[in-house]
């Protein structure tokens, strides 16, 4: 059920956002050197690894940390970075991953591959066995704005509790914030 879900949100999402996409795309290119897009190694489900694509944000010269633990992240952003990061919109890209099964909308946010201290307290709790999602029950609670320990614990709490009425209050969740554009610390 989830997969069906996630395909027909996926397809009608692509129809409405292919022309903001495009801009978006178009946006990136004049405005900064380098690709459009920036392919990020994450850890998914079971501990797989996938390249998860996002609209570039961060100058080609970023150290390949989590923004967390980039010094001065500000100082890398691209002139219409921030911008992005705070509308969310550099996240549409990743609907590619949704298609191909490797995310779904609602999961736990996919790790990056040397994040070990996030991986190893994700696998103590099982969590591991999800699909990452581009949203989540720790990003409707915080986002940027927890620490690792209190990611895990919403992960958690989202592995107990998955269901489809759950992940529907979650994506709802999701729009308010983004809208509302809270949470986001870069």
């Amino acid at each position: 059920m989830k997969r069906c879900l996630d395909l027909v949100l996926c397809s009608l999402a692509l129809l409405i956002l292919f022309i903001p996409m495009l801009l978006v795309a178009i946006a990136v290119r004049l405005t900064s050197p380098g690709p459009i897009l920036f392919w990020s190694m994450r850890v998914g489900k079971n501990n797989s690894l996938f390249l998860m694509p996002k609209f570039r944000t961060m100058q080609k010269n970023t150290p390949n940390v989590a923004t967390h633990l980039l010094t001065g992240a500000q100082s890398y952003l691209t002139p219409i970075g921030g911008f992005l990061r705070k509308s969310s919109l550099d996240e549409l890209p990743q609907l590619w991953s949704v298609l191909l099964g490797q995310m779904s909308f609602v999961g736990p946010r996919p790790a990056l591959y040397n994040q070990d201290d996030l991986i190893a307290m994700r696998n103590a709790k099982g969590i591991e066995v999800l699909l990452p999602g581009i949203t989540g029950w720790a990003q409707v609670n915080g986002r940027d704005e927890l620490d690792l320990e209190q990611k895990v614990r919403l992960d958690f709490e989202y592995l107990q509790r998955r269901s489809t009425p759950f992940d529907c209050y979650i994506l709802f969740l999701t729009g308010m914030k983004v809208l509302g554009r809270e949470g986001v610390a870069h």
